[in-house]
């Protein structure tokens, strides 16, 4: 099965694919708004990526705050989902994200990636990130 690995910011969302096995995931893209509530397009690339992939489903991560509250980024990433599972009619899983976009500014720390250069690609290392940690935790609950 095929999922679609998703980072929304409130002017990005990071997109990332796993294999058709479920089991790596690459970063795919970022796709950018001018402002955080028009989503239109942001909705329709991410329709358009549904179809070049054939996903199947789509795991979208969860910014939960660091004592397990909901705080009002969470709130909108539960509204987005809802947005997606109406234009989609794709399960929708929401995904504790917490610390992965500082995960994924230490891997390009690491790999040399110049700060000016991190901010374009951030949101789409921590939906690999996302994506790779739902596909771990499903292959561990199958052994």
């Amino acid at each position: 099965m095929r999922m679609l690995g998703l980072d929304y910011g409130s002017r990005t969302v990071g997109v990332a694919v796993s294999d058709p096995l479920g089991i790596t995931a690459h970063g795919v893209e970022t796709i950018t708004r001018k402002e955080e509530n028009k989503l239109r397009r942001t909705l329709a690339r991410i329709e358009e990526l549904i179809g070049e992939y054939q996903i199947e489903m789509i795991v979208l991560g969860y910014p939960k705050n660091m004592d397990d509250s909901i705080g009002e980024r969470a709130k909108k990433t539960e509204e987005f989902r809802d947005m997606l599972v109406r234009r989609t009619d794709l399960p929708v899983v929401l995904w504790d994200e917490r610390l992965t976009t500082m995960e994924a500014n230490d891997i390009l720390i690491e790999s040399g990636v110049r700060r000016e250069n991190r901010k374009r690609v951030i949101d789409k290392i921590a939906a690999v990130l996302i994506l790779r940690s739902y596909m771990d935790s499903v292959q561990e609950k199958k052994s």
